[in-house]
């Protein structure tokens, strides 16, 4: 088994075990997001809008303002308001102001985004099974364990 010494091409130790831990944290997410990447490209989007869309048919009807779509991300986006520019100008989402306070925009996911997610569930299905097909069950389950204690201490 290559370790990311060897993948990094990295001659010296490690600083501690700890950085091991995380920069093998780190080049593994880079991986993941890679594959995630390489999987919705033919379809257009990017993991973050991919992100974004999942989001907003969670939380359909009502939809979400910015803030509260940003703040349900899975990894940052320090402007929302243009990813949702971009995702409304290819008619995946619509944005509408509220009645009661015009500066509340709301986000929905439409026809178009729902199609889309439709689309690609098994894609993106299959392409989590690929990526943890040689780890069972428990072992999956560890590592989520383990992951969010490491998330719970920030």
């Amino acid at each position: 088994m290559q370790t990311l010494r060897d993948e990094i091409k990295q001659n010296k130790p490690f600083t501690s075990l700890e950085q091991e831990a995380q920069l093998n944290i780190v080049r593994t997410g880079a991986v993941l997001m890679d594959d995630v990447e390489q999987l919705l490209r033919p379809y257009g989007i990017t993991a973050t809008q991919y992100n974004v869309l999942r989001i907003l048919r969670g939380s359909e009807p009502g939809g979400l303002c910015r803030n509260e779509l940003r703040d349900r991300m899975i990894t940052r986006m320090p402007d929302m308001t243009r990813l949702l520019d971009r995702m409304e100008d290819a008619g995946l989402v619509a944005r509408t102001r509220e009645d009661e306070d015009r500066r509340m925009v709301r986000s929905r996911i439409t026809a178009a985004g729902l199609k889309l997610l439709d689309d690609l569930e098994d894609v993106v299905l299959s392409g989590h099974k690929r990526r943890f097909e040689n780890m069972n069950a428990e072992q999956i389950q560890t590592l989520i364990d383990l992951l969010t204690l490491i998330r719970q201490k920030t």
